[in-house]
């Protein structure tokens, strides 16, 4: 019975050190990230990874000397990480080329803007969706659930067994092929 009751006092006194941590470096921390991540929703997940990487050391009873130090560590790893993520091509990167960096938000027009700008949004939907059934079912797959679902490299490698670089390399080759096909029909649209 002593033994229960002075494991959950240590427990206490680690979830107290916790709690302590955090509210002494969550500011600085918040800060240090916001600089490095320009998105503060995405600043504020990796902040809360982090907090929850140091519950799980606790957890693990995992030995941390400097927090401080240990916690911008982790920080830094996740920032490199939200990165390497975003890292891979997107279709809407250059569309029209690499020189004008048209994003795909630029090149569908607006359904609002009228019936011409209605007409080459309706074109250029078609088009990648043709442009998709030309693709490989490797590379199609890897673009959707990349880029139309919002899944990640490292979720998807998890789910089918490929290696992350495989798939990096899959959805390249599918964004170079989209990217051709979706110039021409842009300059198509864009002459007339």
């Amino acid at each position: 019975m002593n033994d229960s009751v002075s494991l959950e006092r240590m427990a206490i006194e680690r979830n107290q050190r916790i709690s302590e941590v955090v509210e002494r470096e969550q500011s600085r921390l918040r800060g240090f990230i916001r600089r490095r991540v320009p998105d503060a929703r995405d600043a504020e997940d990796i902040l809360q990874e982090v907090f929850y990487e140091l519950v799980e050391a606790n957890r693990l009873l995992m030995p941390i000397d400097h927090v401080t130090g240990w916690l911008f560590r982790v920080a830094r790893n996740r920032i490199t990480d939200l990165f390497r993520k975003r890292r891979p091509e997107r279709l809407g990167d250059a569309v029209a080329g690499d020189e004008e960096g048209l994003g795909i938000g630029e090149l569908l027009p607006s359904p609002e803007a009228g019936p011409e700008a209605l007409h080459a949004r309706s074109v250029l939907l078609e088009e990648l969706e043709a442009a998709l059934d030309e693709l490989p079912k490797e590379q199609r797959d890897v673009f959707v659930a990349h880029e139309l679902e919002g899944r990640s490299f490292k979720e998807m490698a998890a789910e089918t067994g490929v290696n992350v670089n495989t798939l990096l390399s899959r959805k390249r080759y599918a964004v170079l092929h989209l990217r051709e096909r979706l110039r021409e029909t842009y300059e198509d649209l864009t002459k007339g």
